[in-house]
């Protein structure tokens, strides 16, 4: 093999290994036994350290060090060559036995919050949240960005971004959409959400799984099981779901499952014979959030959508539904009301939780908050942002995982992918004009095509902001995003 294909093989070979790490994660949020935390915790911390071995070996920074000298690689392998590099630089400044330490860390963690909020105990957690914040500052300063850890923490989930850029483009978010809240809050109509009870968790499941695989999941290459907190992980070729499931709330385990599909597709949608390098990688969690909440909201609350779906609901739930007109039924899709909880919320108050988690975040890095007060502070801004406090701190604080696994700046994309998603989905209508027509058909076919071609195929070579302008035609803002709300939510609340 000539050097840049040695070099492809060690990448793919090192990502391999980060896949089995990826595996010994994804069983411990479904399958791992109650009392053996401790033990998987030094599972994970070995493996850990394994793949960070392998990942700063010499001969890797030598097969980079010789393309870079080279100059003889078309674009692509310069894309394979460049991002080789960044991660070769950034792993061999941090230490393996710091690896190690973390993994294990982060193991521990998990349980230590599962266990808190299941007790609504923020005391007991608060130690761990607290090394959480070290770990990911010492992590920084390694990198040499002790002055600016957050902004290192966005970057590595989305290429490009800092605190900045994020702060001004959500400042003209709420500016619009804290005013368009109320509207639709005080309108007297409401959605009947009551309806939606007693629905037996195995109709739900097989109703799911038939949804989900017409959108294009391939079941061959994935699955979808049961976990605390939903959640998508895997590559191309083995797509690793969860969702929840609610007798009395069975749109939540279908939206979370129609939410993880679009990572699904989009793992999925990568090339599979670059998976291992920059060409087979998402383009960061923006894009891949964009790709979630493209299908959860834009396709699966449109009223196109439940054109199709609506009678094999009625079918797979008669005595539930029984009472309950096609109106009824499509507001419960689109009910708007405040919730405490982020993942249980309305896609028209979901941004202003982002913005809350933004804020705390930022004030957790400047040294401006401390970890044992965030549940006040917490509570505060949410009255503040949300016109809601949280009753407890399982519905605050302690709510979402990411925290207990150090995911320090994850939140902003969540919002900055569904800004992503309304300008795609200008587009995609734009440039394919009967999309709609053929979602009411139940034919999926053509918005997924649409985003092989636009977006997945594409791995690595743009990210968020260069995507959308290059997509879209538009600088990644909160337009459309607003124009989608008003234009999906106006004519249901008016």
């Amino acid at each position: 093999m000539n050097t840049y294909d040695t070099l492809v093989e060690e990448l793919k070979r090192i990502h391999a290994l980060g896949e089995v790490s990826n595996l010994l994660d994804w069983d411990e949020q479904v399958n791992l036994p109650p009392q053996s935390g401790d033990f998987r915790a030094r599972q994970s911390a070995a493996m850990s350290a394994v793949v960070h071995r392998e990942a700063t070996q010499s001969r890797v920074g030598d097969l980079i060090c010789e393309l870079e000298q080279s100059g003889d690689l078309d674009s692509g392998q310069q894309l394979v060559l460049a991002e080789a590099r960044k991660d070769f630089d950034r792993l061999t400044k941090i230490p393996e036995d710091f690896v190690a330490h973390k993994a294990e860390h982060l193991s521990k963690s998990y349980h230590a919050w599962a266990k808190a909020r299941a007790e609504n105990d923020f005391a007991s957690y608060a130690p761990f949240l607290d090394e959480n914040v070290k770990l990911a500052r010492e992590e920084a300063a390694f990198l040499g960005r002790a002055d600016d850890p957050y902004d290192y923490w966005i970057d590595r989930f989305d290429p490009g971004m800092d605190a900045a850029t994020i702060e001004r483009i959500f400042s003209g978010l709420k500016v619009e959409l804290v005013p368009l809240v109320r509207e639709i809050l005080d309108s007297p109509i409401k959605a009947n959400t009551h309806c939606m009870r007693g629905f037996p968790v195995e109709r739900q499941e097989s109703f799911l799984r038939e949804v989900t695989a017409k959108l294009g999941f391939n079941y061959e290459r994935g699955r979808i099981d049961r976990s605390l907190h939903p959640f998508c992980s895997g590559n191309a070729f083995d797509t690793r779901m969860t969702t929840r499931f609610f007798e009395d709330n069975p749109l939540d385990s279908l939206f979370s499952s129609i939410h993880e599909t679009g990572h699904g597709l989009y793992e999925q949608g990568l090339p599979h014979e670059h998976v291992g390098t920059a060409l087979g990688q998402s383009a960061g969690m923006a894009v891949h959030e964009s790709q979630s909440r493209l299908w959860e909201n834009q396709v699966a609350r449109s009223r196109e959508f439940w054109q199709y779906w609506e009678s094999s609901y009625r079918e797979a739930f008669p005595e539930q539904l029984a009472g309950v007109s096609s109106q009824e039924l499509y507001l419960a899709v689109n009910a708007v009301a405040l919730n405490p909880i982020r993942v249980d919320s309305d896609e028209v108050t979901y941004n202003l939780h982002i913005v809350l988690r933004f804020e705390l975040e930022k004030a957790l890095f400047d040294g401006n908050l401390s970890v044992m007060d965030l549940p006040s502070e917490w509570n505060r801004l949410s009255e503040e942002i949300l016109g809601l406090r949280p009753g407890k701190d399982s519905e605050g604080v302690l709510q979402d995982v990411h925290w207990s696994g150090a995911a320090f700046g994850y939140f902003p994309s969540y919002c900055l992918g569904n800004l992503l998603a309304a300008q795609l989905w200008y587009a995609l209508q734009e440039q394919v004009p009967e999309v709609l027509s053929e979602i009411a058909q139940g034919n999926f076919v053509p918005v997924l095509e649409w985003l092989r071609e636009k977006v997945h195929r594409h791995g690595r070579h743009r990210f968020a902001q260069e995507l959308s302008r290059d997509v879209t035609g538009k600088e990644l803002s909160h337009e459309c995003l607003i124009r989608y709300l008003k234009e999906r939510y106006l004519p249901l609340y008016r």
